[in-house]
């Protein structure tokens, strides 16, 4: 979906409300679902997932190796999570004030279209991310 060529609108259109809450929405069920997978993996043991009764690895390398994909299923999953959250505050900001949304939290500016639907679930406009990912404040 294109924004029209009026782009400087304080407040978006319900079209462009219901697009932005019908990716949000899509996002977090990809999240949750790609959560139920780590936490299926999670509840597993070594053991069990590869039909193993025995509770000893053959070899300390495989002891390593299942350690680090467990870690790194761990990393994959926080990562998911905190991505879920971000999405969940983004629906909260759509439904508490609809007319607000698409507005960044720093400057009160209006975030650009293009960054916004690219990332429905942003909550600065590009000039106050780059301040924030440089450390500089305002």
């Amino acid at each position: 979906m294109s924004r029209p060529a009026d782009t400087k609108t304080a407040t978006m259109k319900k079209t462009e409300l219901k697009h932005f809450e019908d990716r949000l929405l899509k996002e977090r069920a990809r999240a949750l679902k790609e959560l139920g997978h780590y936490d299926e993996s999670f509840s597993e043991t070594p053991q069990s997932s590869d039909g193993d009764l025995s509770a000893y690895s053959f070899h300390m390398a495989d002891q390593g190796t299942d350690a680090m994909e467990r870690e790194k299923a761990f990393l994959f999953a926080s990562k998911e999570g905190r991505f879920l959250y971000h999405i969940d505050e983004a629906l909260r900001r759509l439904y508490r004030d609809p007319k607000g949304f698409g507005s960044c939290e720093e400057c009160g500016d209006e975030i650009g279209w293009e960054r916004l639907d690219a990332l429905p679930h942003t909550r600065l406009c590009i000039k106050c991310k780059e301040r924030e990912e440089s450390g500089v404040s305002i």
